[in-house]
C-alpha cells in the first residue's frame, strides 16, 4: 500500500498555476501534449486544459502500424471529452525507412518509436507556437522508465513530483475516461508491453518503495520490516542509480549550464 498522503485536489490547483505561469513566462500561449492513450497524458491534457483553456491545448495521437487499436481510440475519447484541437500522424513509414528489417531486440524500435514521436511534437511545436509538455511521473522518473530524448524531451514536466499511484488518483477526480484509468500501464512499444512488466514490479509496490526511500530517507531495513523483500528494494536502488544519468544535464568538463546573469 502506497503510504503518501499528499492532498491530490491541492495538487491539481497548484499543478494547473504550473503550468500556466511556466507557458506565459516563456512567451507561448499554447501547449502541445502526445495524447499516447495512457492515464499520464490524459491528465497532463485534461491539467492544460483547465490551466489554459481549450483552444490553447493541442493533442496528437502518433500510432505505429503495430500499436494496439485501443491506444488511438482511448487518445481519441480523451480528446474529444476535453474538446481540444487534436490530430494523428502515423508514424509507421519514418520508422520502417530506419528499420527495413524489425531488429532483434524490442527496445531498439521501442526507443526509435519514442524519439520519432517527439521530432513530431517539436516540429508541430513550431508550426502552432506551442511548448512541448512532458508527460512522466515520479515513479518513471526515478526507475529510468523513459527514453533519453524521446519521451524524457519536453519544455517542462508537470507530474514529476507525482508517482503513478497519484495520478491514477488524480485521473479520477479530473474525471479521465475509466477505460484508461482500468487498462494495464504500457507505453506500447511493441506487442503485449507493459510497464510493469518491463520493470518487474507493480507500481503499488514500486511507489511504496520510492516515497519510504527518497521522500522519508528511510533505511533498507526499515523497508524490509514494513513486508517489503529486499529482493524488491535491491531492485528499485539499482534502477535509481542506473538511471541517474536520464536524470542530469549532459556531462561537461566544466560548468555550462549555470545562468552567469
Amino acid at each position: 500500500m502506497y503510504l503518501s498522503k499528499r492532498d491530490i485536489k491541492y495538487e491539481i490547483q497548484n499543478i494547473q498555476t504550473f503550468i500556466y505561469n511556466t507557458t506565459i513566462d516563456t512567451g507561448f500561449k499554447k501547449v502541445i501534449v502526445g495524447l499516447s492513450g495512457g492515464i499520464d497524458s490524459a491528465v497532463i491534457a485534461a491539467l492544460c486544459t483547465q490551466a489554459l483553456g481549450t483552444e490553447n491545448v493541442y493533442g496528437v495521437m502518433m500510432p505505429y502500424k503495430k500499436s494496439h487499436p485501443d491506444s488511438l481510440n482511448h487518445a481519441t475519447i480523451l480528446a474529444q471529452q476535453l474538446k481540444i484541437h487534436h490530430e494523428t500522424i502515423d508514424i509507421s513509414l519514418m520508422a520502417d525507412a530506419y528499420f527495413t528489417e524489425p531488429p532483434t531486440e524490442p527496445l531498439r524500435m521501442g526507443n526509435l518509436l519514442a524519439r520519432l514521436r517527439m521530432c513530431v511534437l517539436y516540429d508541430l511545436s513550431a508550426k502552432y507556437s506551442a511548448l512541448v509538455v512532458g508527460t512522466s511521473n515520479k515513479s518513471e522518473i526515478y526507475t529510468g522508465y523513459c527514453t533519453q530524448y524521446g519521451d524524457s524531451a519536453c519544455a517542462f514536466e508537470p507530474i514529476a513530483h507525482l508517482y503513478k499511484t497519484e495520478v491514477r488518483e488524480m485521473a479520477k477526480i479530473l474525471n479521465i475516461p475509466t477505460q484508461i484509468i482500468e487498462k494495464p500501464p504500457s507505453a506500447d512499444l511493441w506487442e503485449g508491453q507493459t510497464d510493469e512488466g518491463e520493470i518487474g514490479i507493480s507500481y503499488p509496490l514500486l511507489d511504496k518503495i520510492l516515497y519510504l526511500l527518497l521522500d522519508e530517507h528511510r533505511t533498507q531495513d526499515y523497508i524490509t520490516q514494513q513486508g517489503v523483500s529486499q529482493t524488491d528494494i535491491d531492485l528499485v536502488c539499482k534502477k535509481i542509480k542506473n538511471s541517474h544519468f536520464k536524470r542530469q544535464m549532459p556531462k561537461t568538463i566544466e560548468k555550462v549550464w549555470e545562468n552567469h546573469y
